[in-house]
This record gives structure tokens, sequence and C-alpha cells, in this order.
């Protein structure tokens, strides 16, 4: 079987149920309610596929990571085809402000995972930030990075600690 293509799968698609509004969601592959978090997740994640070519597939939402022995999620975390987490993005409501508790919230789950790229949006504003590892800190992105350029990224990095 094919996997999907960009253009053939359906965003957005919404609908009323028990008296609340709901979303379908792609990834989970089930209609999520339609909250103002859920709404810029869905909004990312469409952007992530259709603008920088990250595979539908290769996306996982509300991801359950462990930090500091407490259970936390991560709105999206994008993978490499090998599995190796590449991205968390961290979403807010589009009337929550970003500040620096959202980008350390964000540090703090890479704690787990030790991806080289994060993001933070409200829908408004998105901010990306690339690690680095040699200064244990992360600079500030001009725009976010295609999906093969963060692959190759992870590639490099992972030659140069088998090294």
């Amino acid at each position: 079987m094919m996997p999907e293509s960009p253009s053939s799968t359906k965003w957005f698609i919404t609908r009323q149920h028990k008296g609340r509004d709901e979303v379908f969601d792609p990834v989970r592959k089930k209609y999520v309610a339609l909250s103002p978090e859920e709404d810029v997740r869905q909004q990312m994640m469409h952007f992530l596929v259709q603008k920088k070519g990250t595979p539908l597939g290769l996306m996982a939402v509300e991801y359950a990571i462990t930090v500091n022995q407490l259970s936390k999620r991560c709105d999206i975390v994008v993978f490499s085809r090998l599995g190796k987490p590449l991205l968390i993005v961290e979403c807010k409501a589009a009337h929550i402000q970003l500040n620096p508790q959202t980008l350390e919230q964000v540090v703090n789950y890479n704690l787990d995972l030790r991806v080289d790229f994060l993001i933070i949006t409200n829908g408004k504003k998105l901010y990306c930030f690339q690690r680095d590892k040699a200064l244990s800190s992360y600079s500030i992105l001009s725009q976010v990075p295609d999906y093969e350029f963060m692959c190759n990224i992870a590639d490099e990095n992972q030659s140069v600690k088998n090294r």
C-alpha cells in the first residue's frame, strides 16, 4: 500500500459531537476536541507536512515521556525514518504568550528525547531553536528547517558520536 501523499491527507475536518466541536487528527486517526491549543497543533502539523516535507507517519502527537520521574506529554514529536526523535514542538493556545517558561518547558522535555530542534508556537508566533551540544545551549533559527535537513543534522551528529 502506498503511503498517503501530503496532498491526499484530509486536514481540518470538523464535526459537532455531543455539543462540542471536534477535529479529525490525521496522526491519531480519530476525532479530538477542538480546543484552542488543538487548533494550533493541527495548524502546526499541517505546516510541517505541507511546507517542510515531514512524513505524516513519522509524527507523534501527545507523545509520552518521563522527565525527572514525572510523566509528561510532548505536543508533537517528529522522528527520522530510523525512528530517532528529531524535533519537539510545544503548542500553546493563541491567547497564551510565549515566554522563557515556555522554552524551559520544551527544553526540559528534551532532557529525555535529546533532539536537535525545538519549536514553541501559539499559532501567532513561532520560534525554532537548534541545540548546540558543544555549548550545551540553544540558538534561535530564522526559519524552521525542512525534514531532510533535520535528518541530515541527526545523521551527522550520530556519525560524530560513533567516531
